[in-house]
């Protein structure tokens, strides 16, 4: 969701975060969405990668640990936006190497 869509609006301290986020991370030139409800505001970056937000702080999925059969997860305090960005984008890189984008929406992007 843009930022201008939400103008006037009184926004709630996890949807103010994840839009924060949002901007740190098209610094990076990571394009994002930013979904709202129920008190959390998710983040979607990439196939595999969407960070929640509480307002308090930010998570993400990291890998897969098979001994016990549960995700394991990262985070970041969410009043640190652009260092939460840089961590994020890190991980976007892991998956963006490992998820390509497919042949029919690459040839549609600019």
């Amino acid at each position: 969701m843009p930022a201008s869509e939400l103008d006037g609006a009184i926004l709630v301290p996890a949807l103010n975060m994840a839009i924060q986020l949002q901007q740190e991370l098209a610094r990076l030139r990571i394009a994002s969405d930013v979904h709202n409800g129920y008190g959390l505001a998710l983040v979607s970056v990439w196939v595999g990668l969407i960070v929640w937000c509480d307002g308090g702080r930010f998570w993400w999925r990291t890998g897969w640990e098979a001994r016990r059969q549960r995700f394991i997860y990262d985070w970041h305090p969410s009043m640190e936006p652009s260092l939460a960005a840089h961590r994020i984008a890190f991980r976007y890189a892991q998956l963006r190497a490992s998820h390509p984008l497919s042949t029919l929406v690459a040839e549609v992007q600019p």
